[in-house]
């Protein structure tokens, strides 16, 4: 919707396309509850917007637009309503929403902001999900942002795809996709610890940029082999209860292998690269997990050498905290213990509740339930919605048992 209305109304007036945007939601909360949620809940809130930008283009006859050749099509009344209508089409929608997230990457701008803007314009993030998703205060990223969008409204003109520029925002464009997918996968969402919307959503703008010459590049072909692998999980990461299940538990039965073997392909394609990026290992790193019949079964050591290399790349506390836990499964929990305590930055996971969980663990299996206890209680006390709290609260549980539980 933002993407159709700023199309229609020009960049200088981003601040009107997120209005309408907000009439439309605003229509929705108020006529639903009366009415009922429509059959197509999307259908309803485009044609809402649709018919909202029409009445502010009869309004103001002044349709300041950055594309010359819709000018005149929306002046005349006799042109305006098919225009308009056409530009919330599916096909041009999808168009749209490709330029503008690389309009949202305006090399004025660092990437950190261009990626937040992606996130809070396009995905429809709010400012909590943007700073849970770069780890970093609300207040930051509010003013991060505000600035970003007076820099975006004043460039005034969509990006072209022939410019220049292509390589370097597409670098942020797929940063923005891959932190989506994220959010959906195991995001800090105070409502479910899985949204599986997300995760689809972000699977099509990956499939988006694969259409697209310029954009299906080797790194694009890695991002979708790592949705792709990842999203074969997706039926297996909660149990018929709406809980938690960890990798070590899941019912690998309930993976889809379609996706493990489309994901695989997309891997296939990222292989013509010269040097491979964060998107290549981490998929490698699923495509790993998604080989083996059992957790037991896993290749650990390749895991972890991947997870090196990883590091090396693009070093962060979540990937540190991730090649720990790969190294207490291929070295003992002793081991693991070390490298958590060795994490660079691991203030920044001070919200992050399986940081203090992945301690738990590992005392746990070194069978010191009330070490193992503490750091799940403190844990428990960082779970962001009620999948993750009955999750841990079941952790806190098991360091009473005289077994340790898997």
């Amino acid at each position: 919707m933002v993407s159709a209305l700023t199309r229609i109304f020009g960049l200088e007036n981003l601040a009107l396309a997120e209005d309408v945007v907000q009439d439309a939601f605003c229509r929705a909360l108020s006529l639903w509850p009366l009415r009922g949620v429509p059959d197509n809940p999307s259908a309803w809130l485009m044609r809402t917007a649709n018919n909202r930008a029409i009445d502010v283009l009869r309004r103001e006859r002044t349709a300041r637009t950055s594309v010359p050749e819709l000018e005149r099509l929306l002046a005349s009344e006799w042109t305006l309503v098919p225009t308009v209508s056409e530009l919330f089409g599916a096909a041009s929608i999808k168009d749209d929403q490709l330029r503008m997230m690389f309009s949202c990457c305006h090399p004025r701008l660092p990437e950190q902001s261009q990626v937040a803007l992606i996130l809070h314009l396009l995905c429809g993030f709010s400012v909590s999900e943007v700073a849970g998703a770069f780890l970093a205060g609300e207040p930051g990223i509010e003013k991060r942002l505000s600035r970003a969008k007076k820099v975006l409204a004043a460039s005034k003109e969509l990006f072209d795809f022939s410019d220049r520029e292509f390589p370097a925002r597409l670098n942020a464009v797929q940063r923005a996709i891959y932190l989506l997918f994220n959010e959906g996968y195991h995001g800090a969402s105070a409502q479910s610890a899985v949204r599986t919307e997300l995760c689809r959503e972000a699977m099509r703008l990956g499939a988006t940029l694969l259409e697209h010459s310029r954009s299906a590049t080797p790194s694009s072909h890695a991002l979708c082999a790592l949705f792709w692998l990842d999203a074969a999980r997706l039926p297996a990461r909660l149990d018929a209860a709406g809980d938690l299940r960890p990798l070590a538990a899941q019912d690998r039965s309930l993976w889809d292998r379609d996706l493990i073997a489309q994901g695989r392909r997309h891997l296939e394609g990222a292989a013509a690269g010269e040097e491979p990026t964060q998107y290549h290992l981490e998929a490698a790193i699923a495509a790993v997990h998604a080989s083996a019949s059992t957790f037991a079964d896993t290749d650990w050591a390749a895991i972890v050498t991947l997870y090196e290399t990883l590091m090396l790349l693009r070093p962060s506390p979540v990937i540190a905290l991730n090649r720990a836990i790969a190294i207490a499964q291929l070295e003992g929990p002793v081991r693991g213990l070390e490298e958590l305590e060795l994490i660079a930055d691991r203030d920044r996971l001070g919200a992050y509740p399986f940081y203090p969980a992945a301690f738990g663990e590992l005392e746990l299996t070194r069978g010191r339930r009330n070490a193992a206890r503490a750091h799940f209680i403190a844990a428990l006390a960082l779970a962001r919605n009620p999948a993750e709290r009955r999750f841990l609260q079941r952790r806190v549980d098991a360091c009473l048992s005289h077994h340790v539980m898997s």
